[in-house]
């Protein structure tokens, strides 16, 4: 497994935390929750996106929103709402990375930590913020 698919798992743990329990972003970024040593360049990204993340939740949630058809903010699950804030966040803030491969790292972490649909639903979302949003080329 690659170090920023690492990085997108703790980061999706962080960003679950803070939905679930209100942990805070500074209790969140020091990764004492995490039960292993983390290698530098995995930390590094996943404080990064933790940050990033919180710091534009609300702009964030709002494309959430915006580009959720036919799903109310509200009733989606807490893994769906973090794989697409870390995702929505690496799109808009992290020019250095396609956007091809933030979708295709948001349906992974989809399959693996959400629901039977959440795959289908957040390449649906993502997708419609990368047409409709994202202003850099592809």
């Amino acid at each position: 497994m690659g170090h920023r698919r690492k990085a997108r798992e703790y980061a999706l743990q962080a960003m679950y935390m803070h939905e679930t329990v209100q942990k805070s972003a500074e209790e969140l970024v020091g990764l004492a929750w995490v039960e292993n040593s983390i290698n530098e360049e995995i930390r590094n990204f996943a404080v990064s996106l933790i940050k990033t993340a919180i710091a534009h939740i609300e702009a964030i949630d709002e494309l959430i929103k915006k580009h959720s058809k036919n799903w109310s903010f509200e009733r989606l699950s807490a893994v769906d709402k973090s794989i697409l804030r870390i995702s929505i966040c690496e799109m808009l803030y992290y020019s250095n990375i396609p956007p091809a491969v933030t979708i295709n790292e948001g349906i992974e972490l989809g399959k693996i930590y959400g629901g039977e649909s959440s795959g289908q639903f957040i390449n649906g979302v993502l997708d419609a913020i990368r047409r409709d949003e994202i202003k850099r080329e592809v």
